[in-house]
């Protein structure tokens, strides 16, 4: 098996990495894809707005309440079979929604497309976690969230091409057929860590576990803004390694439910723009798709920089981008509600708008990674995104009331008070230091001891 190890290429991380960035499009696609059908649904089943948003809020449902139960699952069997199975039953439901006759059906399979897709989530992160080195965790997880805005981009294209030469019920059927293929791929392909898998060389393990390179080592740029740390109440923290100290931890708590006001925002924006667009703006089809997919260009390009910036910039800490998506987030929401209704106008703002949101989205997953150890993450992440879910189950419904009785300036008024709220509970959690400072920091005390005395 070492002899075995030492042929591979030691790259193949990286093609773990751009596996799980395809599987991701294909499921947020799972889930983006009702908002051009959502109209022509309504219409069909004689829905109103709450209804609508009922229908839109069951995949939030099933997706938030079964976090912490995969989480354990993972834990439990290990990723690679929740992962793929996960895979397959959400690409089943999804085409199942294109055969559903009756409002009741729609309901319970959206609601069991997001019990399966909660798989999906959790164990992209959980490999993440398990196939990368720490100095590349947030430039990584950002590209996996970034795949979370990828689905949304290509979906208003190809649904209003879809819906231009077909029904809505061929969105579903169209976009369950990629699902399967990758789950046959993954369980093929990806093992639950890389000691296992036989495409992992030695040379490449050793990078995982180690962060250096045996060829070349690589200069991690010195972090300076100390006059930061003092803001985002950076400080040493446990390492927690048990379910008890993760359900006991305040900071983790705090993420879930800054959390759930940034899903909650996406949320709509992914449901309930294209309708805003089309009825209320009163853009063409086509027109509408491109002005839908425009916060998602944003978002994509905010999710590989903030990754980044935290890894490479601002020494691992992942509070302060959070900080900034909040902040721009509140400003946004107020500018979209005194738009000029004109295309080139709104597809910038929408465009900044997702930008910024981008910046922090992937920190939320990130963070739990300095909090808690390997074993445990699966339970951490499982809270923090039950709670983000939980804002993707609330807000397109709050919204769908909001309509039936105001109107879209409410809507919008609503998320900014929902970004500051968010805002207020990431700034009471803790920065853990990296591990790496913290030695230096304990280092540099020990040294300091000595010379006094």
């Amino acid at each position: 098996m070492s002899t075995l190890r030492n042929l591979k290429a030691p790259h193949f991380h990286w093609w773990v990495m751009a596996l799980i960035f395809i599987v991701y499009t294909v499921e947020y696609a799972d889930r983006a894809n009702i908002g051009f059908a959502l109209p022509l649904m309504q219409k069909e089943f004689n829905l109103d707005n709450t209804q609508g948003g009922l229908l839109v809020s069951l995949f939030f449902a099933g997706y938030a309440i079964m976090q912490i139960p995969v989480g354990f699952l993972i834990k439990k069997f290990g990723v690679r079979q929740i992962y793929t199975l996960g895979i397959l039953t959400t690409a089943i439901c999804t085409g199942l929604m294109g055969l559903a006759d009756s409002i009741v059906h729609l309901n319970i399979l959206r609601f069991l497309v997001g019990v399966s897709e909660a798989a999906v989530v959790i164990g992209s992160t959980v490999t993440i976690n398990n196939w990368f080195p720490e100095r590349e965790k947030g430039t990584a997880t950002g590209i996996f969230l970034a795949s979370s805005n990828m689905g949304p981009l290509v979906v208003p294209l190809i649904s209003a091409w879809i819906l231009m030469n077909f029904d809505w019920r061929y969105i579903f059927i169209f976009f369950s057929i990629p699902g399967i293929v990758l789950a046959l791929l993954w369980i093929v392909m990806v093992n639950n860590s890389p000691e296992k898998s036989r495409f992992v060389s030695r040379q490449e393990l050793d990078y995982i576990r180690s962060g250096v390179s045996a060829k070349k080592v690589k200069k991690v740029r010195e972090y300076k803004a100390v006059w930061l740390d003092k803001i985002i109440r950076t400080r040493h923290s446990e390492i927690l390694t048990s379910t008890r100290q993760c359900f006991g931890c305040w900071d983790i708590y705090g993420a879930a439910l800054g959390y759930f006001f940034m899903v909650g925002t996406v949320g709509v924006m992914m449901s309930w723009l294209p309708k805003y667009l089309l009825q209320e703006q009163g853009f063409s089809m086509m027109n509408s798709a491109y002005l839908a997919a425009a916060p998602f260009v944003g978002t994509l390009c905010g999710n590989l920089l903030g990754g980044w910036i935290s890894d490479n910039l601002l020494g691992k800490r992942r509070k302060p981008m959070m900080m900034v998506s909040a902040v721009t987030t509140i400003a946004s929401m107020l500018l979209i509600v005194n738009a000029p209704a004109t295309q080139l106008i709104l597809t910038v703002l929408f465009l900044i708008t997702g930008l910024f949101l981008g910046l922090g989205y992937s920190a939320f997953s990130v963070y739990a990674m300095g909090r808690v150890d390997k074993k445990t993450y699966p339970i951490a992440y499982g809270i923090i995104n039950m709670g983000g879910q939980l804002g993707g189950m609330c807000m397109p419904f709050i919204v769908g009331m909001i309509l039936d009785h105001y109107n879209w300036s409410m809507v919008f008024f609503t998320l900014s008070v929902g970004a500051m709220l968010c805002l207020l509970f990431v700034c009471t959690i803790t920065e853990p230091l990296p591990d790496g400072q913290q030695k230096e920091t304990d280092q540099t005390l020990v040294t300091g001891h000595k010379i006094a005395h």
